[in-house]
């Protein structure tokens, strides 16, 4: 079998996507503050023009906040695009920029738990979810770590995807790991590595079994499950959130002793894991997900 080229990433097709690149390295360059304030901007500005995806939004919002009216959601939605946003031009930073002030004034609560789980020797699973800070929390994560690892979906565009994975891959030596490298993953935990997995999202027909996420059956995958019994590697929950007044919070749970054995139970606990923090500040979550496009057998369609 012919191995595929990579491709001249100097082609002319890739001019525009240089041209986005050079442009979000601009945005990087802005204060914090300032990608505060223009995110916030930019967030209720798509909140409108994105109209689509808002309704997936305000669809997940509906299925899973109930009691809220009509108006609360609305609200609820445009809080969730400009927390999203946010997030995005907060990856910007950590793509280009010093992340070193942030490591003290991020709080970190359950550390204690991280080095239990490392002073066993056999690596850990961090499982995490799609909150709205997402790149920039890599490197509030890594610091904590001896040897971290994320698990990472390439993307379609080899110069954005390089962007993306440049900027990441600077921070603490963080080894990538894609979903189908379970095998080295697998090994990089039996030698003690560390290794970030946000495993919420709806991955289609790789569903493997649905667990309740918020009163709703929820299409899961169970890959924490193998990964956690084949390489014996303790097992930790994860949250990474922008609190109000603007500084941020990492919490480790405690070890989830005996992950591995029954993957419906497991996939039931870091579920709920990921439901009472996304409770706390709803508007923190990646709402603009089909988080539940896949349905059990004879349930109605969501969206």
């Amino acid at each position: 079998m012919t191995k595929k080229k990579n491709p001249n990433l100097w082609h002319p097709r890739f001019w525009l996507s240089w041209a986005i690149v050079f442009l979000l390295y601009l945005l990087s360059l802005l204060p914090m503050v300032s990608k505060q304030r223009f995110g916030a901007r930019l967030g209720r500005f798509l909140s409108r023009k994105l109209k689509s995806r808002a309704r997936v939004a305000d669809r997940n919002l509906e299925v899973c906040f109930p009691d809220l009216d009509e108006a609360a959601r609305k609200q609820l939605v445009e809080d969730n695009f400009i927390a999203c946003t946010r997030g995005f031009l907060e990856s910007t930073h950590a793509w280009w920029r010093d992340m070193s002030p942030y490591y003290e004034m991020t709080d970190v609560q359950g550390l204690e738990h991280l080095r239990e789980a490392q002073e066993k020797g056999k690596g850990v699973l961090l499982i995490g979810g799609h909150y709205s800070i997402f790149d920039f929390a890599l490197p509030l994560l890594a610091q904590h770590l001896k040897k971290p690892g994320y698990v990472y979906r390439p993307n379609n565009n080899p110069v954005i995807d390089r962007m993306i994975e440049n900027g990441r891959r600077r921070h603490f030596g963080i080894r990538p790991f894609t979903k189908r490298e379970l095998r080295p993953m697998v090994g990089f935990l039996k030698k003690g590595g560390e290794v970030w997995f946000a495993c919420d999202q709806d991955f289609g027909h790789k569903t493997e079994l649905y667990v309740p996420f918020f009163g709703v059956e929820t299409g899961c995958i169970t890959s924490p499950s193998y990964i956690a019994k084949v390489s014996g590697a303790s097992v930790i929950c994860v949250s990474h959130l922008r609190m109000p007044d603007g500084r941020y919070r990492v919490v480790y749970s405690p070890i989830q002793e005996g992950f591995g054995v029954d993957s419906q139970k497991d996939t039931e606990v870091w579920n709920r894991y990921i439901e009472d923090t996304v409770r706390e500040l709803p508007d923190q979550y990646l709402w603009l997900h089909k988080r539940f496009k896949s349905r059990p057998e004879g349930a109605d369609k969501i969206y």
